[in-house]
């Protein structure tokens, strides 16, 4: 929500504007959209910003080849700025916010299928399975914050990470300081998460409080 607009995002592709009842479609990018299941747009954050820069971050599947994209659009004009390969057709997770510290939040699925079968979550060097951070205010694509629990690692493990060993984070937000993340489970378990810097929430060894 922006002043008096509510922006609400359709999976099949359309950000529809609501000012004072009258709905309107502010952007339509469903011809770029892989629709149907748990593909498709997935996610909305304005920028911080928005009422001077016009930024709006999106987070979708690509029709092309069912990859997770992280784009700006300033009207229709796209920057695409993260493009994050997907083995399955599940498990997309699809969030995306601006944090009280400027910087932004992305939720990735472990890239689908069930039980986690490539070992995403608990994988450091794939961004698959992760919450991700990263500083968008930049003319680059993007800049890895200097807090960023591995932005020293020598391992191979991925800067953008924030946390780790999530199954599939469709949904993320803000409390005040505090993320949550609501993380779908494989059988018995759902998991509502506080996101911390550098945790591991245990997928796929743990399925909320199980072995897994």
């Amino acid at each position: 929500s922006s002043g008096r607009n509510i922006f609400v995002v359709e999976q099949t592709g359309r950000i529809k504007k609501i000012r004072n009842g009258q709905v309107s479609v502010y952007l339509d990018i469903s011809s770029k959209i892989a629709q149907g299941g748990e593909r498709g747009l997935l996610g909305l954050a304005l920028h911080p910003n928005f009422k001077e820069n016009r930024y709006i971050f999106v987070n979708y599947t690509r029709v092309s080849d069912g990859a997770t994209v992280i784009s700006r659009f300033r009207g229709s004009k796209e920057k695409q700025l993260l493009v994050v390969a997907q083995p399955y057709s599940n498990h997309n997770g699809g969030g995306i916010a601006f944090g009280p510290d400027g910087y932004l939040y992305i939720s990735l699925g472990d890239g689908g299928s069930g039980g986690d079968p490539l070992g995403n979550g608990q994988n450091r060097e794939t961004l698959l399975g992760k919450i991700l951070r990263i500083d968008i205010d930049t003319k680059k694509k993007y800049l890895i914050p200097r807090s960023n629990p591995y932005i020293r690692n020598k391992q191979g493990y991925k800067k953008e990470i924030f946390a780790y060993g999530l199954r599939n984070p469709w949904k993320i937000s803000f409390s005040g300081k505090n993320l949550f993340a609501a993380d779908v489970g494989q059988n018995t378990k759902e998991e509502v998460n506080i996101i911390k810097r550098g945790k591991n929430y245990g997928w796929k060894l743990k399925e909320g409080t199980t072995c897994y």
